[in-house]
């Protein structure tokens, strides 16, 4: 008996191990419908990628966007995509919110939230920066004024921008 509980446990901890490496975000790419045609991560490969995940009821998400237009402008020639994907349910919601808060970047729109799931998105805002390798550099939860001199110093970096 005793035998028998020790594989269970071992099986559980290798299936746990395997699912952990299988949420990698970095390993995760996503096609989601955009508010004009499809987006993917892929399509971006090469670039640096700030994938953020927002909802129409979030406070914090509404400071964000301003600073998220600000950054694609600034950072697209040197090659950073802002992806933000809304997690509303209803997509009339994510509309009513995008008619307030203009965007400059690229929206997706997952309502059965698959990729927030595979990011393991606890709260929003979540953001993920992804580097030229698709590897994942940075992530953020939440949003505060004070966060914002860090998340553009993290962006320079994966940039390869010199201060």
């Amino acid at each position: 008996m005793n035998s028998m509980i020790k594989s269970v446990v071992i099986s559980l901890l290798i299936a746990a191990s395997q699912s952990a490496q299988a949420q990698e975000p970095t390993q995760l790419g996503f096609e989601l419908p955009g508010q004009n045609a499809k987006v993917s991560l892929r399509e971006h490969a090469g670039k640096v990628v700030y994938v953020d995940f927002w909802a129409s009821w979030c406070g914090p998400c509404k400071q964000s966007f301003p600073f998220m237009n600000e950054l694609q402008k600034k950072y697209s020639a040197a090659g950073l995509r802002i992806i933000a994907i809304n997690v509303d349910k209803d997509k009339e919601d994510a509309q009513k919110f995008l008619s307030k808060n203009p965007t400059q970047f690229l929206l997706a729109f997952d309502a059965e939230g698959t990729v927030p799931a595979q990011y393991q998105v606890k709260g929003m805002p979540s953001s993920y920066l992804i580097g030229r390798d698709g590897k994942l550099v940075y992530t953020h939860k939440g949003f505060k004024a004070q966060d914002q001199a860090e998340i553009e110093a993290k962006i320079r970096v994966a940039l390869g921008l010199k201060d």
